[in-house]
C-alpha cells in the first residue's frame, strides 16, 4: 500500500516509516521542514510539503494513498498552554483526511492517548472518556468522529497511546523528569507515588500502527500498552539511582511548584490494558519495559527542561 503519513518525521512517526517500508508498503511523509523532508527521504519515503494547517495538502495527499496514520499534533502549543487550539487543528486535519477517504474502503488510523481516560480503574479498549471538557475528552471526541467514519466507507481505528512511549532518544515525559531530578537535587514523586502509568516502547507502538493499518476492522480501537502501569514512585527510584540522587515524595498541593506544568500529570492513576487489541491484531510487545529502558541510562544525556 501507499500509506501517507503526518507526523513522520516525529517520534513515533520516525520508527512507523521504516517499519511500513520493510513490511513491503511506499510511505509518503507530510514535512514541515527542511530537515524533516531531509530525514523523510533519507529514510526511504516520499515526501509532501506542509503542515496540518495545510488543508488542500492533506486532502490531495490523502485522495492518492491506499491509507492514511494521522500522527501529528501541535504538542508545542498544547503544553504552552493553547491545548483548545492545539485540538481545534486537529479535528480539521482529521475532518479533512477522512472526507478525502469516505466511500474507498481505505484504512485512516488516528494517534490519541490514554491518560486520564478512567481514572484509577484500569481502561479497556471499549472504554470512552466522560466529555467534561479536559483535555482527554477533547481528544475523545476527535477520536470518536474518526471512529463514526466506519459508516462513510472508511476503514478507520484509533490507536490510544500510552503516556510515555519511551525508547533511546525520548525527549518526553521521562526526559523531563529526570530534568526536574537534576534541577532539584532530588528525584520526586507525587504522594505515595502508587499511581500507574501505562508505557510502550516505541518500536512496538510502530509495529500496531503497522498492523493497524494493515487488517484492524473497521471502528477499533486499539490500546497501546505494552504495560498496564507502572508506579510512578518506581520510575523516581530508578531516576534516583542513575542520578545519584535522594528520592522523595512530593505533596499533591506542591506538585505544580516543584515539577511545573508537569505537576498536573505527574499524579494521575492510568493502568490501561491492551488485552483486546492483542487478541484482535496478534500484537506481542517484544522491547524493554520503562523501567528497563530507564535502567540503561538513555534519559540521562538529554536536554529535555520543564521551560
Amino acid at each position: 500500500m501507499r500509506i501517507f503519513v503526518t507526523g513522520a518525521s516525529g517520534w513515533i512517526g520516525s520508527a512507523l516509516v521504516p517499519e511500513l517500508i520493510d513490511a513491503g508498503h511506499q510511505v509518503t511523509g507530510l514535512a514541515r521542514s527542511e530537515a524533516s523532508a531531509a530525514a523523510l527521504t533519507a529514510a526511504g519515503a516520499e515526501v509532501v510539503r506542509g503542515t496540518i494547517d495545510d488543508l488542500d495538502v492533506l486532502g490531495d495527499a490523502a485522495a492518492a494513498s491506499d491509507g492514511v496514520v494521522h500522527l501529528a499534533f501541535k504538542h508545542d502549543i498544547a503544553f504552552g498552554g493553547d491545548f483548545a487550539g492545539a485540538a481545534d487543528a486537529d479535528r480539521r486535519a482529521v475532518d479533512t483526511l477522512g472526507d478525502a477517504l469516505a466511500g474507498t474502503d481505505r484504512p485512516f488510523v488516528l494517534a490519541s492517548g490514554l491518560a486520564g481516560l478512567k481514572p484509577g480503574q484500569v481502561a479497556t479498549e471499549r472504554d470512552t472518556a466522560t466529555a467534561d471538557g479536559s483535555p482527554v475528552s477533547i481528544r475523545a471526541t476527535t477520536a470518536a468522529a474518526v471512529i463514526a467514519l466506519a459508516s462513510r466507507g472508511v476503514r478507520s481505528s484509533v490507536v490510544r497511546l500510552s503516556p510515555t512511549c519511551h525508547g533511546e532518544g525520548d525527549n518526553g515525559f521521562m526526559s523531563m523528569l529526570v530534568a526536574v531530578a537534576r534541577a532539584k537535587g532530588v528525584s520526586g514523586y507525587v504522594g505515595d507515588g502508587a499511581n500507574r502509568w501505562p508505557a510502550v516502547h516505541r518500536l512496538d507502538a510502530a509495529r500496531l500502527f503497522r498492523l493497524a493499518v494493515e487488517k484492524a476492522p473497521a471502528g477499533s480501537v486499539l490500546h497501546g500498552a505494552a504495560e498496564e502501569g507502572v508506579a510512578l514512585r518506581d520510575v523516581a527510584e530508578v531516576i534516583g539511582r542513575q542520578l545519584g540522587v535522594p528520592v522523595t515524595s512530593v505533596a499533591p498541593e506542591a506538585a505544580g511548584e516543584h515539577f511545573a506544568w508537569l505537576g498536573g500529570f505527574l499524579g494521575v492513576d492510568c493502568p490501561a490494558s491492551s488485552t483486546l487489541t492483542r487478541e484482535l491484531l496478534d500484537w506481542r510487545p517484544t522491547h524493554p519495559g520503562l523501567l528497563d529502558d530507564l535502567d540503561k541510562g538513555h534519559y540521562f544525556h538529554t536536554t529535555a527542561t520543564t521551560s
